[in-house]
């Protein structure tokens, strides 16, 4: 087989690091062994090859992300290039969108302190909750 005609080969690691699904290799490798990425379907290794037409499910954190492999690429490059890698499926976009209006509005529900308990306030919930 010829070096310039064979297909490259990227693992599943990279490409999701050289996508900037993830900021790290390694923090790619512990989201695949931690079965947060599934490749058509199935829980994958860190070490499969990827192909272009593989369908990519990746759980980041709350977000999910269903995406189709549209180029590969071993390289980490700008934002504007990596986006062309992938291209994200319609339903998981309307997903993401509804779970991430749903969370807006669960913190505005319940708001936090206006500041910070001083001091004196500290040391009343320390002695009422006990934890000190």
């Amino acid at each position: 087989m010829d070096k310039e005609n064979a297909t490259p080969q990227v693992r599943l690691d990279k490409w999701l690091w050289a996508a900037r699904f993830l900021k790290t290799r390694s923090l790619a490798a512990e989201a695949i062994d931690g079965g947060k990425v599934h490749v058509n379907g199935e829980r994958a290794k860190r070490s499969r090859i990827v192909r272009i037409g593989d369908r990519l499910e990746i759980t980041r954190g709350r977000e999910q992300f269903v995406v189709t492999v549209k180029d590969l690429s071993e390289r980490r490059g700008p934002g504007s290039v990596a986006a062309l890698l992938y291209e994200e499926t319609e339903q998981s976009k309307q997903e993401r969108k509804i779970a991430s209006e749903q969370q807006r509005l669960n913190a505005m529900s319940s708001p936090g302190p206006d500041r910070r308990p001083t001091k004196q306030q500290r040391r009343k919930i320390i002695r009422f909750t006990g934890k000190g």
